[in-house]
């Protein structure tokens, strides 16, 4: 039987996206991700009267899970399911490249 090297484990050390879970580790700590900055920006553009935006990534940094709160008069008199459904649409590129996503949407109270 062959020896265990490192690189025989490299597989094991990964998680989505091909990056080494320490990396993932790491980016738990950080303030906030690419990931998170770029799907922020693109729900700001998509829900320009958005009172409150809030993503975060639940996959510890690998962009391949998102949590996210959006706050906007744009949902307003819509179901829940139809909100969702505008986020979905709003983030339909970014969605390609993740595993899920969990959705909180909400109109601001007056």
């Amino acid at each position: 039987m062959a020896a265990w090297s490192p690189a025989a484990g490299a597989p094991l050390l990964r998680r989505s996206r091909g990056l080494p879970l320490l990396y993932c580790v790491h980016r738990m700590f950080a303030s906030q991700t690419e990931g998170e900055l770029k799907v922020t920006q693109v729900l700001r553009e998509k829900f320009p009267r958005a009172t409150a935006i809030k993503v975060t990534d639940i996959s510890g940094g690998c962009g391949a899970m998102y949590e996210i709160k959006i706050e906007s008069e744009e949902f307003k008199e819509k179901k829940t399911v139809q909100q969702h459904q505008m986020v979905n649409q709003a983030l339909k590129e970014e969605i390609k490249g993740m595993h899920g996503l969990r959705i909180f949407t909400s109109v601001p109270k007056h």
